[in-house]
């Protein structure tokens, strides 16, 4: 189901800014992190969730303003919620250059563009999670899914399918380092 493959992407999402964030506190501890992951995690959100995740979303959106416009107005302007995450995220992708070039950009600058991105992109999932699925899945009909579908790509997510991209391999890695290290630590 469409809701429930959105969910999961947004699961996938949390696990992107759990690292981006474990990332942070390296660089704000005045070490090194990996930039090479954070350039993946931002190359994935510049693809997936822009190309992908939220025109599904809007094509939801779109069926839920129909069938009950109420529950709609609830949810908010979701294009402009879209459109503000793309711009914090280019902040980020900025930033993250102005270091690596190694131009004058205070720290904390940097920290507060990357914690901004991370906590609207939280706060963002979770309204959808617990009032935008809802409301949809109450109120739209088994056409309106049909219709949804059938608009849909079937696009893999390339960082968490089995077609998973080269280029997020490195990603991917780390995801899995990090779970066993959490996995060792509940032994």
């Amino acid at each position: 189901m469409i809701i429930e493959r959105l969910s999961q992407e947004h699961r996938n999402i949390e696990r992107l800014l759990a690292i981006l964030e474990s990332e942070l506190e390296v660089f704000d501890r005045g070490d090194r992190p990996d930039y090479e992951v954070i350039r993946a995690i931002l190359s994935y959100f510049e693809v997936y969730p822009e190309v992908y995740h939220h025109p599904q979303e809007d094509l939801v959106f779109a069926k839920l303003r129909m069938r009950d416009p109420a529950a709609a107005a609830k949810v908010g302007d979701l294009a402009l919620e879209h459109q503000k995450g793309a711009e914090r995220l280019r902040r980020v992708a900025h930033a993250v250059d102005n270091v690596l070039a190694d131009r004058e950009i205070l720290r904390q600058d940097v920290d507060a563009i990357i914690r901004d991105f991370v906590e609207h992109e939280r706060r963002h999932m979770m309204m959808e999670d617990r009032n935008f699925f809802p409301a949809a899945l109450k109120a739209l009909e088994p056409q309106d899914w049909t219709e949804i579908a059938s608009a849909l790509t079937s696009r893999k997510d390339p960082l968490f399918s089995d077609a998973a991209e080269e280029r997020f391999d490195k990603v991917r890695a780390h995801i899995q380092r990090l779970e066993q290290e959490a996995e060792d630590q509940r032994k």
